[in-house]
Parts: structure tokens; sequence; C-alpha cells
């Protein structure tokens, strides 16, 4: 499957994630707010699919030059009231005022949200243009981290890219904004999607190395549609190594085939990290639940088995 397969195949070696005794591994999943009635049903689909799983938490993205801000906020709002669920609202520092943001940071907080992913943002109808920080705002996702704390003691994920932020001179620069972000209040770190295992570890050794200790969960991106994915790739700098446009080529129009092989591929990763030692994975849902649902199957993650005090509720 990937360079890292071995002869027990990737279904059978993730599914001893699972086997009897062992720890559980810790999943998360990101959602985008929706766009009108229809993607708000498919969205919570999602949501009521996914939410017995117990994730640690789940995110709600927040669109270019705060796009979605309204609509963002409605979503974790509803998520709280309504589900199980620990939401955790992503804030940027575009189009907005300083004073503007603590604003919406302190409206979380009086709402009963307790974890923001601070991120710089990308200016609105971007797609890899010059970022200018708006005037009297934040400047970057260091400054909305600190100022995040400073209105209410979040908790406070920030973004995190393993081979080089796009914008970035070098990887020490990476990690020396990362050791800032710590210094200003994150508390965990969630990283853009990958594929080089590899390369993730090698940078994961130089953030440990420079004595960076705080939690770190790989972002994983099932594949929904290969083209979707090479744009995204594009948009981020993440390069795609050669053996996944391998996997899923030809397959343009037999979907049934491509969540087949997205699904494996995504629980190799996952084999593959905590043979590694990492037991969080954060994943890109896209709002859709089936692919991630399977993936957490095989990885161990089940619905709670109910009590029959519960059960006969």
């Amino acid at each position: 499957m990937t360079p890292q397969s071995t002869a027990l195949g990737p279904v059978a070696r993730a599914g001893a994630l699972g086997a009897l005794g062992a720890p559980r591994p810790k999943v998360s999943f990101e959602f985008s707010p929706p766009k009108g009635p229809k993607s708000e049903a498919s969205l919570w689909e999602a949501i009521r699919r996914l939410e017995p799983l117990e994730p640690e938490f789940v995110s709600v993205t927040y669109g270019a030059g705060g796009s979605t801000r309204e609509r963002t906020h409605r979503t974790v709002v509803r998520m709280l009231q309504e589900t199980s669920l620990k939401p955790a609202a992503h804030l940027t520092c575009v189009e907005a005022s300083r004073e503007e943001v603590d604003e919406i940071v302190q409206e979380y907080w009086d709402a009963g949200i307790r974890h923001i992913v601070a991120l710089r943002g990308d200016p609105p109808g971007s797609l890899g243009g010059a970022y200018t920080p708006p005037p009297n705002g934040y400047a970057n996702a260091t400054e909305l981290t600190r100022g995040i704390r400073a209105v209410a003691p979040f908790e406070v994920s920030v973004s995190l890219y393993p081979q080089v932020h796009p914008e970035s001179p070098s990887m020490d620069h990476d990690i020396d904004v990362l050791k800032a972000k710590v210094d200003a209040g994150a508390t965990r770190a969630i990283t853009q999607f990958f594929f080089d295992i590899d390369a993730f570890l090698r940078f994961m050794d130089k953030v440990r190395k420079a004595g960076v200790q705080l939690p770190v969960s790989p972002g994983i991106m099932p594949v929904t549609s290969f083209e979707g994915l090479k744009k995204m790739s594009a948009a981020s700098g993440i390069p795609l190594p050669g053996w996944i446009a391998g996997l899923f080529d030809g397959l343009d129009e037999d979907p049934e085939t491509r969540r087949l092989i997205a699904a494996s591929v995504a629980a190799e990763m996952c084999t593959r990290l905590a043979e590694e030692g990492y037991s969080d994975f954060h994943f890109y849902t896209l709002n859709r639940a089936d692919l991630v649902y399977a993936i957490c199957r095989v990885l161990g993650v089940r619905e709670r088995s109910k009590s029959p005090q519960e059960a006969a509720a």
C-alpha cells in the first residue's frame, strides 16, 4: 500500500490497535459550517453519526476573511446545546480589529465554549496571496493566542505544518513560531494533513529536541476526491507523494473503490503513527461521516456500550 506497509496488510495492522486490552486511540473531528439548508442537513447527519464515538473534541472551521463567522458561531453553540460533544471554534485574525476579535472570544466564553483553534487565516478571496494584518488587529496566530488567553482561560489549539509552512523560510523558523505559540498559551497543536509519515516523524523529532512538549494531533485526511485533494494540497503547499497518486489513478468514476482505498490508507497511517507513539488523531471529515466512521471502527474507536439503565431509558 505505502512504503511503510507490512505483510499483515493495512487493515489487519490497524485492527491491532483495537485489540482487546489495547489503549483506545483518542480522536477529534473537524467540520465546516453549512452554506444552506441542504448542507446543514448533511452536516448534522455526519455529526449525529460520529457523536457516539465520543471524540475528545470537534472543531468547526472559519472561512477565509471571516466569511463564516456567524455560521461558525451558530454551529458550535448548537453542538454545545444539542449534543454531548465538546466543540472548538476556529478563529482567525483577518478582517477584524483586536477589539472585535476579543468581543467574539468573550461571546464564546459566555456561551459555554471552552476551546478555540487559533489561526492567522487567509485574506478574503485568497488562494495563496500575500497576507496583510488588519488595522489594529492581531498580526498572527501567536498574538491571537495570547489575546484569547487574556480574555479567558480557554484551551487553545494551534496549527502546525509538518512539511514547512508555505510562507516560512525554513523548518527551524516553523519550530521557533511553534515555541512562540506555546509561550503565548497554546495547549495543543493540530497538524495540517500529510501523507509522508517519515517527513512528519523527522519534523517532530526536531520539535521535541527543541524542547517543545505540547500535545500534537496528526491531521488525517481521508481522500474522498483525489482532484479535490490536489487542489487543497496546492493551496496549502503540502506535497503529495507519488504513491498516493498511483493508488487513485483511473478511479475517477469508481467511488466505491476510492472509498475502500481511502479508508485503507488512513488506517495504515494511523497504525504507523501509533507504532511511533502517537495516540491522538484529528480527522478532516469534509462534513462526511462514512469514511471517518469506518476508519475509527478499524482503529478500535467504537460506541460505548450502554448500561442496562441507559438502554431502558
